[in-house]
């Protein structure tokens, strides 16, 4: 198999759990289940970039991948606080 069949079908398989993700946000019972699809998102768009950084080999990407990374780990860690500081009330 060549190297840019196995990008594009990451691109699509990984569109597709955006797509799931997004569904998830919408429609999630509780609290935490939109926080953890939200979270997958990011993921998902910093996998997206990392492969567009791959196929075009376009080394900016790799600057917004981080910077998404950081974004959506400072996401869920203020989450987290948030969580902790409701359970004791």
């Amino acid at each position: 198999m060549q190297p840019d069949v196995l990008v594009y079908a990451a691109l699509v398989m990984i569109s597709c759990a955006l797509f799931v993700s997004l569904v998830r946000v919408v429609r999630g019972p509780t609290l935490p289940d939109r926080v953890v699809a939200v979270d997958l998102i990011g993921v998902s768009s910093v996998c997206l970039m990392l492969l567009a950084a791959a196929e075009n080999k376009e080394p900016a990407f790799l600057d917004a991948a981080v910077v998404i990374a950081l974004l959506g780990f400072l996401g869920t860690i203020a989450y987290a606080r948030y969580a902790e500081r409701r359970g004791r009330q």
